[in-house]
């Protein structure tokens, strides 16, 4: 199986056009062998601002183990009120970009300048400031980052 890996800076259009990295849409197709899902992804809220976008197998996947949870669990609630109830399916064009939708856009205050970052198994979609301090927040103490490493076992 293919990661997401690295971060990208694009630029959106007027009309909320953004071209997928291209070595994303290569990890899309590696990981669609039957080729027949790979234009096609999910959009949808993070907790931190951002965009998610997952490829329609994983977002599947999901879905099936949420499935699985106590559906009356407050965690299981918001969750499916977050992720699930603003998850849109986006296909891309054949440029290789994806229109965002408005509401998104608003949700994630993305502007012009847009930042696609790898996150394995799914991308996050930022406003380039918004990552800019994102990224300098988690650069800031790279002694805890260290220490995360060790006690994750990595």
């Amino acid at each position: 199986m293919e990661h997401f890996r690295g971060h990208y800076a694009h630029t959106m259009d007027s009309k909320g056009r953004v071209s997928l990295p291209a070595r994303y849409r290569e990890v899309l197709e590696a990981n669609d062998p039957s080729g027949e899902k790979a234009d096609r992804v999910i959009l949808t809220h993070a907790l931190d601002g951002n965009l998610d976008l997952y490829s329609l197998d994983k977002w599947t996947q999901f879905e099936r183990k949420l499935q699985e949870l106590p559906a009356f669990k407050t965690e299981v609630k918001h969750i499916k009120r977050v992720y699930i109830g603003s998850a849109k399916e986006v296909s891309l064009d054949s440029n290789g970009r994806l229109l965002i939708p408005k509401s998104m856009r608003e949700y994630a205050d993305l502007d012009r300048e847009v930042v696609w970052v790898g996150q394995l198994d799914k991308v996050e979609l930022w406003d380039q400031g918004e990552w800019e301090s994102v990224a300098a927040e988690a650069q800031a103490d790279p002694e805890a980052v260290q220490e995360a490493i060790t006690e994750l076992g990595l």
